[in-house]
């Protein structure tokens, strides 16, 4: 297949719920992920006669601050649209939602990330507030609806084809959740359906002008893609697929569509042929009347915007000096960094916090395939680690099994090491009594070590199982080569 003689065009529309609300967009009803189905409801997301939408300020206030990380415009009156169209999991048989005009949260942006060490730039096209609609499971010959989902606060990104790879498009997602994440807008947790992606592919000639649509290949939307590998592997397959009809001259009969990404066979499947905007019928939303955003609103939310992740990065590198792979590692999920964080504002060493984290405890993680809120292992208590070692009162080995069994029997460290007997025997009068009965005992190796002999370790080692392996091991070195230099 001859890839090296096309470009690939790639847009996204990130659909990520805010999570960090005590309500739905419209309603009362809790905004929170629970197993039980149909729990969080209330009549307004059933769509019961004369029932009516009411703003949740909480959800505008956070699409808004999301707007601005984005580098967005603001728009200076706040409208919501119908969007018409009829799925058994929005029982009103519309969306409350926002089109371009009037002008939703946020248009025009652009957010730059890197890929694979290289910095990358995507326009944003526009960003837009809505609610989401109720979940369904399809079975073998029924279907089931979750209501929890509808009404839940929902941001619709809407990016330009600026992405070439699916290696770009992921690593703009990733940004996104972070931001998403550090912001305090969501949770961003896919496991939870947070978050969802269409993805538009298209190919052209690698050697005529991207800046001019009329350029562009034929646009293959794929719908509701629910993962980021499912994403990686959508956009390589539709790639693929494009370039194989367009080497066997198929390509310009090829309609504009919408297919899905199917997990089993991994593979896009044609759903329908593409449906425009005009096809949805907006209308300004007659319950809800367009309101005015003020100055001063629109400061103070700007100036409630925390730290992100590639500030945190930057500091952890500058101030910490930690390597860029490291700096990385951490911010790339905010628990990580988080606890990260709280393990330096007790007085951790940053460098030794960070050798913690990126091989010991993430490596933890990534075995049980759990996230760092799940384990017993609080910032406290590997504080509490690493200042043992520091003191002399453990090993850097014993270090390690004690975290371990902190975490698998969930007690506290100091615990841990009185019921394994670790610590360590940091007395110096103790120490040196007991060097000076084993060099007294081997006087002969005195000599040899005298003469060039490697026969330190041996001292060393002689002490260690005097104390069952307790002796602080810096100590010992420096006693026993202050007793052989008195001989």
């Amino acid at each position: 297949m001859q890839i090296d003689k096309y470009k690939v065009l790639i847009g996204l529309e990130m659909h990520c719920e805010i999570s960090e609300t005590n309500t739905k967009v419209f309603s009362s009803a809790e905004n929170s992920y629970k197993e039980t189905p149909n729990a969080n409801i209330r009549p307004v997301d059933m769509a019961f006669p004369g029932t009516l939408p009411v703003v949740n300020k909480e959800a505008i206030q956070m699409a808004l601050k999301a707007s601005m990380i984005l580098n967005c415009k603001q728009p200076e009156y706040m409208y919501f649209e119908r969007k018409n169209y009829y799925y058994p999991d929005l029982p009103k048989g519309y969306q409350i939602t926002q089109e371009t005009k009037p002008a939703p949260v946020g248009i025009y942006g652009s957010l730059s990330y890197d890929c694979k060490g290289t910095t990358k730039t995507v326009r944003i096209n526009n960003l837009h507030l809505e609610e989401d609609a109720a979940s369904t499971d399809h079975y073998s010959n029924f279907s089931t609806i979750n209501y929890n989902r509808a009404g839940v606060p929902l941001l619709e990104l809407v990016t330009e084809p600026d992405m070439h790879s699916a290696d770009e498009a992921v690593a703009f997602l990733e940004t996104m959740r972070s931001i998403y994440q550090y912001a305090g807008i969501s949770e961003a947790d896919s496991r939870k359906g947070q978050i969802r992606c269409d993805v538009n592919v298209s190919i052209m000639d690698k050697d005529k002008d991207e800046s001019n649509p009329d350029n562009w290949g034929t646009k293959v939307e794929i719908k509701n893609v629910n993962s980021f590998g499912g994403v990686r592997n959508a956009i390589n397959y539709e790639i693929d697929r494009q370039i194989e009809l367009k080497e066997n001259g198929q390509y310009d009969e090829m309609a504009q569509q919408t297919r899905r990404w199917d997990e089993d066979s991994q593979s896009t499947i044609y759903m329908r042929s593409k449906v425009d905007a005009i096809d949805y019928k907006y209308f300004v939303e007659p319950n809800i009347p367009k309101f005015k955003i003020s100055k001063e609103w629109l400061e103070e939310i700007r100036k409630s915007i925390p730290e992100l992740a590639n500030e945190r990065k930057d500091k952890y590198m500058k101030q910490y000096e930690l390597s860029d792979y490291d700096a990385t590692i951490i911010v790339k999920d905010k628990l990580v960094s988080d606890y990260y964080e709280e393990v330096i504002k007790l007085g951790g060493n940053p460098k030794k916090a960070s050798n913690w984290l990126t091989t010991v405890i993430l490596g933890h993680l990534n075995k049980y395939d759990i996230s760092i809120d799940q384990i017993y292992l609080t910032p406290n208590m590997l504080f509490d680690i690493m200042k043992m070692v520091e003191d002399g009162k453990i090993s850097s080995k014993q270090s390690k099994d004690v975290l371990y069994r902190c975490i698998q029997d969930e007690k506290e460290p100091k615990i841990i090491v009185d019921e394994l007997g670790l610590k360590q025997v940091g007395d110096e009068d103790t120490i040196r009594a007991l060097v000076v009965d084993i060099l007294d005992s081997h006087l002969d190796l005195i000599e040899e070590y005298r003469k060039g002999r490697n026969v330190f370790d041996f001292f060393v080692g002689q002490v260690m199982k005097a104390t069952k392996g307790q002796a602080n091991p810096g100590l010992t070195a420096k006693i026993i080569k202050e007793e052989i230099e008195k001989r």
